[in-house]
């Protein structure tokens, strides 16, 4: 028998990137610009080739944003189209234009590019959101809530102080965003495959070129680090992990329970069989994901954690994890900050709970505590006598003074003033706490930081 000519088995399309990639072209072409200028003024190419090379990539960036680029089934990634387009145009000029690097080393450039500008632009839309943070607070000055631990009752804050919360962590979000941005911001051109160049040729030319502010400083690792794009998905999935947390937030103090917030149609979305429903699909969503940004880190991470020096085709699994987590980032940012503009707030529901669940206990405690009792056998006393009122069905508003000195004959009629829940709010002057001159003085602080920045 003979044996039949086993098939071949066409693989492009498995490995090709160009179906996502191509989102780097205006990044590919920048960096091709000043790879070729530098190919010129280290007389590696001449002027004339020079000038050929610099026309058809200008020509094939203006294809390209006009969406007038013909994309080819054998265009394997974004480098490789753009180079096909490049000899079709300039012949035998736009082959030398790979002179000096790799793909390995370009993909990287492109991608550092990218994330520079979408680093800067997530942060941008962060500071419109920590502006809608401090509008809202400053809007609801007066109002209190019960604040919690454990989503129990603990003692009673205002609004804008759980509001303002957020704008920190979102601040320490922009504080880690920015770091990142150190590390993205080298140059990893002109490492080659992973060894060099044996051309003479001029990195920090390039660098400058292109706004970079260091180089590499070792070609293979220049070639094989994704760090750099797991510290911009690991800095994000926190950022997620924050929002996440304020949408949870949002769904709980939407429901007839708590009754807290009104958010926006614009937001929410109705049942498809009970009419009466207003669901708060937004945060949900914001909520569901949060999986989905942390499941881009993991994955990463383990595509990367068993891989040898130097550049390994895995690494290609990086780009859609990193536009994913961008694309999704700006897409939370751009309906959360409008979200937080549009909430009404239920403020007699709020203020109503706050006096629930014996919320002033510990400045009950702190009243006994400035009459002189150790803070620990104030915390005993005051305990029983919450015990003491609930079997009774009282708030400590409700108990009379004789009931009280049964307890301790310190009480007398100030207890009630120091209990009073906006006086309990107004008490809490430490740096930070949630006194209303506290909270002012926080907005206050935040929008000189952000002048600052």
């Amino acid at each position: 028998m003979k044996n039949k000519k086993s098939k071949k088995t066409d693989t492009s399309g498995f490995t090709a990137s160009i179906s996502f990639d191509r989102r780097l072209a205006p990044y590919d072409i920048e960096g091709s610009i000043a790879h070729c200028k530098m190919l010129v003024k280290c007389k590696i190419i001449s002027k004339s080739e020079g000038d050929k090379i610099l026309k058809g990539l200008r020509e094939i960036e203006e294809e390209i944003s006009k969406e007038k680029f013909k994309f080819l089934p054998q265009d394997e990634d974004i480098h490789m189209a753009v180079e096909r387009r490049l000899i079709e145009k300039t012949g035998e000029s736009g082959g030398r234009l790979h002179t000096a690097r790799s793909r390995n080393d370009q993909v990287s450039l492109d991608m550092r590019m990218y994330l520079r500008d979408e680093i800067k632009k997530i942060s941008a839309l962060i500071e419109n959101l920590q502006d809608s943070i401090v509008k809202s607070s400053e809007r609801n000055m007066e109002v209190i809530m019960p604040g919690f631990t454990h989503l129990q009752h603990a003692q009673p804050v205002l609004f804008s102080h759980h509001l303002m919360a957020y704008f920190f962590m979102l601040k320490r979000d922009r504080e880690r965003f920015a770091d990142c941005l150190k590390r993205v911001n080298v140059l990893p051109l002109d490492a080659g495959a992973l060894a060099g160049t044996s051309s003479s040729i001029d990195r920090e030319f390039v660098a400058r070129q292109l706004g970079f502010s260091s180089i590499s400083e070792n070609s293979i690792d220049t070639v094989s680090d994704r760090d750099f794009v797991i510290e911009f998905l690991s800095v994000g999935a926190m950022l997620m992990m924050h929002f996440s947390r304020l949408a949870e937030e949002l769904v709980i103090w939407s429901s007839p329970e708590f009754s807290f917030i009104e958010m926006d149609e614009d937001f929410c979305t109705g049942s498809s069989i009970m009419p009466q429903k207003k669901n708060p699909d937004v945060a949900e969503l914001i909520r569901g994901k949060t999986g989905r940004i942390y499941g881009n880190l993991q994955s990463l991470l383990t595509v990367m954690k068993g891989l040898p020096l130097s550049y390994n085709r895995d690494m290609q699994e990086d780009k859609e994890r990193l536009f994913d987590t961008v694309d999704t980032l700006k897409n939370v940012l751009t309906v959360l900050s409008p979200l937080i503009s549009s909430l009404k707030l239920n403020s007699k529901r709020m203020l109503s709970l706050a006096k629930e669940g014996y919320a002033n206990a510990t400045d009950a405690a702190d009243y006994l505590v400035k009459k002189g009792v150790p803070f620990r056998k104030a915390h005993r006393l005051i305990r029983d006598i919450v015990l003491y009122s609930m079997g009774r069905g009282k708030s400590l508003e409700e108990l009379s003074v004789k009931e009280l000195k049964v307890f301790s004959p310190l009480f007398s009629e100030d207890f009630f003033d120091v209990i009073n829940i906006k006086r309990c709010v107004e008490s809490r002057k430490s740096q930070g706490g949630t006194a209303p001159e506290k909270v002012k003085n926080q907005i206050k602080k935040s929008k000189v930081k952000e002048k600052q920045e």
